[in-house]
């Protein structure tokens, strides 16, 4: 079976996803299948992260922490309230937009910036978090200079959870998300 590796995938987002599935599987005990086993086809790699990803834990939709090394860690039990999210966040001196993107929708209107740099270039989201940062998703709000903006897009299933994550840094202001209708990867830009 000859499957594309890159499909559909966004900048950055195979790195990340391979990441995280060879951390968790050096978690994991031996008598698990082998990482060729687990890492073969994207779409099952993907699947299994949207699985993994320890972003649904109980109480309120969300919650938000500054650890004492600066990183801000966030946790989305239910994917609801994106405008409270982006508050807190700001807050915490993140000056990051938030948008909760459903299944067959993206954000737009394209282009919502000038320009996004790479993960490379300004590392928005810390992954895989630090030891001592228990939550599903840490960010470095110094990452995000002076004249920019973080761009936080959550992909969410329609029992409102978290299955994606595209995080970076915009140079200058980022337009409102437009939901739009696609039948592409929600989080492809």
């Amino acid at each position: 079976m000859n499957v594309p590796v890159e499909r559909d995938l966004p900048e950055g987002r195979r790195q990340l996803l391979k990441e995280f599935v060879m951390t968790e599987i050096e978690k994991a005990p031996r008598t698990r299948p082998s990482r060729v086993g687990l890492l073969a086809p994207v779409g099952a790699l993907a699947a299994a992260v949207a699985v993994a990803v320890p972003l649904l834990f109980g109480g309120p939709a969300y919650a938000v922490s500054r650890a004492s090394d600066g990183l801000i860690d966030i946790s989305i039990s239910e994917a609801q309230d994106p405008e409270g999210l982006q508050a807190e966040l700001r807050g915490l001196g993140a000056n990051v937009v938030v948008s909760y993107v459903p299944d067959g929708k993206k954000c737009g209107p394209e282009p919502r910036a000038a320009r996004f740099l790479s993960q490379e270039e300004a590392p928005l989201s810390v992954f895989p978090p630090p030891e001592g940062h228990e939550a599903g998703f840490v960010i470095d709000p110094k990452a995000i200079k002076e004249g920019q903006t973080g761009v936080l897009e959550f992909s969410v299933s329609e029992e409102r959870n978290v299955a994606g994550i595209w995080a970076r840094v915009a140079e200058g202001p980022v337009a409102d998300c437009e939901l739009v209708d696609t039948t592409d990867a929600p989080l492809s830009h």
